[in-house]
């Protein structure tokens, strides 16, 4: 009977302690559950952070302040009397616009207030009316209505207006904000779609600067970067893969891509001033050379994964093929890499983005370089757009703020846009083994 009794206490123990043991795993897997939980809505709250900063800051770079004026062509002001290049290279078009300032507000008088009517609009706006006129050279001795680009701080102090009520003002005066009100309060200074922003280059005044130049720089040296990493990390995945006989040798190229890989990519930036740049005397600050360092440091991605995707093809396919009677280069370039290529296409464009956000190994050989002309090929001196971005950011004009953060909303869309063609990419053309 005690034998009895002892037996069952034994075996209520042994079930209370696995009733235990199973309350403190499940508590333990709930509290994993909710640690995971936390860091998922933790990162999506400091990207919605991120994006709600950047968008709030960029997106007032879109539009820009323009002020409308009545222009006469004078060819006494202007100095000329026919419409050719010669005469439009000298002509006096900041006469006409002053002019014009003047007409409109015929009270400043002095020279200081004069001063502060003529920096109402932009540096840049008798290039707008030299435009024009070489245009329409019927305009000259003429009279028209036109929207001229005003300047950075009238820019600046009209859209702080929708913040507070006086507004940032910074170097602006009274009297020339009492200016600004009178035009908005006529319908003569408006906010309008900043075409500036995607059709200019660099520019020392913010109202003038665009990323036009940036963007082409950074397609060229993508086009660069993709026409030489791509053939060179598949032709490289394929032999390593395929070909290659396993050996030391072979292993020490697998450990020495994996470890370039993890490089910092500054050092790719020294490597390109050192051999581009010092030994074999490239152009400098040229998408060409840009292109050959991104190259480098994309390289060891696109063979990483485009070996995975090799080997993700089933050892089935090489083995069907190879019993038809198909030879080993027959069995790679006809069944192995098509089967492959939506690994590799993804792998590509993953490293693509990476090459477009990369500003390090650019700064190295030049790329910081201020650059106003828009680059027409891959030996032009030019910029990309993320060195763009640190130039911005390292400007003294409050206008420079929303303009760089406008350029990082570019930026993050077409990184975005690319790593989801990457997976839309991959999707499609993926196959189910």
């Amino acid at each position: 009977m005690t034998d009895l009794s002892q037996t069952k206490l034994t075996q209520q123990q042994v079930r209370e302690r696995i009733e235990q043991r199973l309350a403190s795993r499940h508590r333990k897997e709930k509290i994993f559950r909710g640690l995971g939980i936390a860091s998922i809505a933790f990162g999506m709250l400091a990207v919605l952070v991120l994006f709600t900063d950047i968008i709030s800051k960029g997106s007032g770079a879109f539009v820009q302040s323009a002020i409308e004026l009545r222009v006469h062509y004078d060819e006494q002001v202007l100095g000329i009397d026919k419409v050719d290049d010669e005469s439009l290279a000298w002509a006096n078009f900041t006469g006409v616009i002053r002019e014009a300032l003047r007409e409109r507000f015929p009270e400043a008088s002095s020279r200081s207030e004069k001063r502060e009517l003529y920096s109402l609009v932009s540096t840049g706006a008798p290039f707008t009316l030299r435009d024009r006129l070489e245009a329409n050279p019927e305009l000259l001795g003429q009279t028209e209505t036109v929207w001229l680009t005003a300047d950075d701080d009238v820019d600046t102090f009209v859209k702080s207006l929708s913040d507070s009520a006086e507004g940032f003002r910074g170097r602006t005066s009274d009297q020339k904000a009492g200016w600004i009100e009178q035009l908005m309060a006529s319908g003569e200074l408006k906010k309008r779609f900043n075409t500036t922003f995607f059709t200019n280059g660099d520019s020392r005044e913010p109202e003038q600067a665009g990323i036009r130049a940036a963007l082409m720089g950074s397609l060229f040296t993508l086009l660069v970067t993709l026409a030489l990493s791509f053939p060179i990390g598949v032709a490289a995945a394929i032999y390593l893969e395929e070909y290659a006989p396993k050996n030391r040798w072979t292993d020490l190229i697998e450990v020495n891509i994996n470890n370039l890989a993890a490089v910092p990519s500054i050092v790719f930036g020294l490597l390109g001033l050192a051999i581009f740049i010092n030994f074999f005397e490239l152009p400098r600050s040229a998408p060409l050379v840009g292109g050959l360092v991104l190259t480098l440091m994309t390289l060891p991605t696109i063979i990483i994964s485009s070996r995975a995707a090799l080997k993700a093809v089933p050892p089935s396919i090489r083995e069907a093929a190879m019993g038809m009677g198909a030879s080993r280069m027959q069995v790679v370039f006809h069944h192995v890499l098509p089967l492959a290529m939506p690994g590799m296409l993804t792998g590509a464009i993953i490293g693509m983005a990476q090459a477009l956000g990369e500003t390090a190994p650019l700064l190295m050989i030049g790329m910081v370089a201020f650059i106003v002309d828009v680059p027409g090929g891959i030996t032009d001196p030019s910029t990309v757009l993320p060195v763009q971005i640190f130039l911005w950011a390292d400007s003294p004009e409050r206008a420079f703020v929303e303009r760089t953060s406008a350029a990082i909303m570019v930026l993050l869309s077409v990184l975005i846009l690319m790593n989801a063609s990457a997976v839309l990419l991959r999707k499609k053309l993926e196959r189910r083994w």
